[in-house]
C-alpha cells in the first residue's frame, strides 16, 4: 500500500498536525498522501463531520481501509506499510 487519502478540513489543527506528521514519516518518499477537503462535499461531511482527520489506506485492488483518526496511529501506519 503507498496511497493514502486524508479527509481534512482547512481550519483543523488536528489534520494539520496529522498531515505533518505523515510528511515527517520515514518512508514518506514511499506513499502519496491525496487530502480531501470534507466540507466540499456534503457526502464526505455526513461520512467523517466529527471524525477529521481521518487517514485511509488504499490497498492495491483499490479497496479502502480506515487507519485512524483525530491522531495518527504509527503503528496501524507502519503496519501497513511493512511487506
Amino acid at each position: 500500500m503507498n496511497d493514502f487519502i486524508l479527509y481534512s478540513r482547512s481550519y483543523c489543527h488536528l489534520c494539520d498536525d496529522m498531515l505533518a506528521a505523515l510528511r515527517a514519516h520515514p518512508q514518506a518518499s514511499q506513499f502519496h498522501v491525496r487530502v480531501m477537503d470534507v466540507d466540499e462535499d456534503d457526502d464526505l461531511v455526513r461520512q467523517y463531520d466529527e471524525l477529521v482527520p481521518v487517514l485511509i489506506g488504499i490497498k492495491p485492488d483499490g479497496s479502502e481501509v480506515r487507519i485512524c483518526h483525530y491522531f495518527l496511529d504509527q503503528e496501524a501506519l507502519n503496519a501497513l506499510l511493512s511487506p
